[in-house]
């Protein structure tokens, strides 16, 4: 399991290298970010949609569909983890 996680950290890492990589060409501006659901690890999420995730860093279990993390607009349902793919929408 801990392989996943690596590889999901090392596909999240790529994409926003890419999504900051492509700001700085398209003059420098920060890409346009969306709240993705289901792709934060456990305690590395932006903020909560749910019971039990009250803020950022407090989600309890990874992948919680619940919880969100910042992503580069139009990237978050492209996010596969180990429960599925991301999501622009809580999950249940």
């Amino acid at each position: 399991m801990k392989s996943s996680h690596s590889a999901f950290a090392a596909t999240l890492a790529l994409t926003l290298l890419a999504a900051s990589g492509s700001a700085l060409a398209d003059g420098g501006q920060k890409p346009q970010m969306e709240k993705c659901y289901g792709v934060s690890l456990a305690g590395k999420n932006d903020c909560s949609a749910g019971a039990g995730t009250s803020c950022a860093g407090t989600s309890e279990a990874d992948y919680d569909g619940k919880a969100w993390t910042l992503v580069e607009k139009g990237t978050c349902t492209q996010i596969k983890t180990p429960k599925g793919f991301g999501s622009l929408e809580p999950k249940k």
